[in-house]
């Protein structure tokens, strides 16, 4: 028996959860039982962490052991180490996001991962920590390698996000950089079946090893039209250039029906709770960028109100997370790799949970071709 559904799956529940929702109505998203954005500002990357792979918000007893046991699997290990410049240097232009999909591949070689299928709960949250604390020091060892640099070794005694920016730059980073860039990381771990999200999890159903299903995801997140580009929110500001041309560009804009890039959403019918926070972090550093960034996205909605009347556009997270981004000094080809360090979190727990589940994920398709069997013509 067949049903027919929606193109591209949409509204479609394919299956329960227990991580994550998305309440598109309401401008709200949650992670277990938590507000995002709530944990976002009260707790840790850590926390976070903690919660999405083992369940729940840790103690600061529970909190110093999952540091503990995540810090020794930072590190790059020996066997994969020589592989690291070939792959910063091959491939096209798509920088570290194309070519870490190799480095998990390859770390999932060296660390010998078995299939998901064949592993106990235990051993495969073995296998989700190493992956989702080693992916942002291979992203980092990545960027520094094309770029000429030497990678720099992850630090003991720095929190996820200070790490992520030390390894980046090679410099200790402000606190208050740290802390903007750890509550953007921790907005974006999780975010429902989005089609990265849901290819992990395909990947998982087959029962294949872990780095498998991770390596999928980031080649889903990869596709413009899933992960997109914080930084193109940003070249929409650069292409502006200065507040007298806000006006026409955005007219002009509109009324050619071209996406303004950093704007709209496929779930959120009303404002991005991500967007809403960031904001609020770019306005808390303040300079000319955020200034001119909160002038655009006020003139796009006034803007849209009179040419589209009843249609509604709001900014999303990918706006305000370049400008945030862009003031804490990473740099733009780094945005959606960093995006990714957060979501491997996400993935990992996401592929635990179908992991338990041993159905596979096998939908059928409605052949729609020239009516079989034909004659096959003689040469």
């Amino acid at each position: 028996m067949t049903i027919d559904v929606p193109k591209g799956l949409k509204g479609v529940v394919v299956t329960e959860t227990y991580l994550s929702d998305v309440r598109g109505r309401e401008g709200f998203y949650h992670y277990r039982q938590y507000s995002a954005i709530e944990l976002a500002e009260k707790r840790t990357f850590e926390d976070v962490w903690h919660l999405m792979l083992l369940g729940t918000l840790p103690s600061e007893e529970e909190r110093e052991r999952f540091i503990e046991r995540t810090i020794p699997l930072r590190r790059v290990p020996g066997a994969l180490r020589p592989l690291l410049p070939a792959l910063a240097t091959s491939g096209r232009d798509g920088g570290p996001l194309d070519n870490v999909r190799s480095a998990v591949s390859a770390a999932g070689a060296v660390r010998g991962m078995r299939p998901l299928y064949d592993l106990d709960p235990g051993q495969r949250l073995d296998d989700a920590l190493f992956v989702s604390a080693l992916t942002p020091t291979l992203l980092t060892a990545l960027y520094r390698l094309a770029h000429g640099l030497e990678p720099v070794e992850p630090r003991d005694d720095l929190t996820y996000a200070s790490n992520y920016l030390y390894m980046l730059t090679g410099q200790v980073p402000d606190p208050a950089h740290a802390r903007a860039i750890e509550r953007y990381l921790i907005s974006t771990v999780d975010h429902g079946f989005n089609a990265s999200t849901f290819t992990a999890r395909v990947i998982a159903s087959t029962g294949a090893d872990l780095a498998s299903c991770v390596a999928g995801a980031l080649g889903a997140l990869s596709g413009p039209l899933h992960g997109g580009a914080p930084s193109r929110a940003l070249e929409t500001l650069d292409e502006i250039g200065t507040p007298d041309r806000i006006d026409t560009w955005v007219r002009d804009r509109v009324l050619a029906g071209d996406r303004i890039m950093g704007f709209g959403h496929p779930v959120y019918r009303t404002e991005d709770p991500r967007s809403r926070m960031l904001s609020g972090i770019a306005k808390g550093f303040g300079g000319g960028l955020v200034d001119f960034a909160h002038e655009v996205e006020r003139r796009v909605v006034d803007i849209l109100a009179e040419l589209k009347p009843g249609r509604e556009l709001h900014t999303n997270v990918e706006f305000y997370a370049g400008v945030v981004m862009e003031i804490c000094g990473i740099p733009r080809s780094m945005f959606t790799p960093t995006f990714a360090a957060a979501r491997t979190v996400g993935w990992s727990a996401n592929i635990l949970e179908q992991a338990a589940d041993s159905k596979i994920i096998r939908p059928s398709a409605r052949y729609a071709g020239e009516a079989p069997p034909q004659p096959v013509p003689a040469v």
